[in-house]
């Protein structure tokens, strides 16, 4: 059987719709000016900062919380919180720390599964 190229083109633009807005709808992270691993790094020496950058930290795990009742992240310390960060950024040194926090949400959960963007 010939494909007719009136077809193709008829196949390729209803498709396209579907392709475009999966690709226009994106994560829209509310955080800090700068969410890089470098700048958690940074943040080491800075108390105030590292504090806040924590707290955010806890508001997104809230907010999972919020989001998925049925896969709560349990209580977690602050400084598992920064053992958790510490260690992704390490792995991926040029990842952001808000990554860092939902592969974070994702293993306390007990989904485990990536983050789909």
């Amino acid at each position: 059987m010939r494909w007719h190229p009136v077809l193709s083109l008829l196949l390729i633009l209803q498709c396209a719709p579907a392709a475009s807005a999966a690709s226009a709808a994106s994560l829209n992270i509310l955080g800090f000016d700068d969410m890089s691993c470098a700048a958690w790094s940074r943040a080491k020496d800075d108390p105030d900062l590292r504090a806040n950058h924590v707290a955010w930290a806890r508001g997104v795990l809230s907010g999972h919380n919020y989001a998925l009742p049925g896969q709560q992240v349990a209580a977690v310390s602050s400084g598992t919180i920064e053992l958790n960060i510490n260690r992704y950024c390490r792995e991926n040194p040029t990842g952001t720390f808000s990554d860092a926090i939902f592969r974070m949400s994702d293993q306390f959960s007990g989904r485990n599964q990536p983050i789909r963007k």
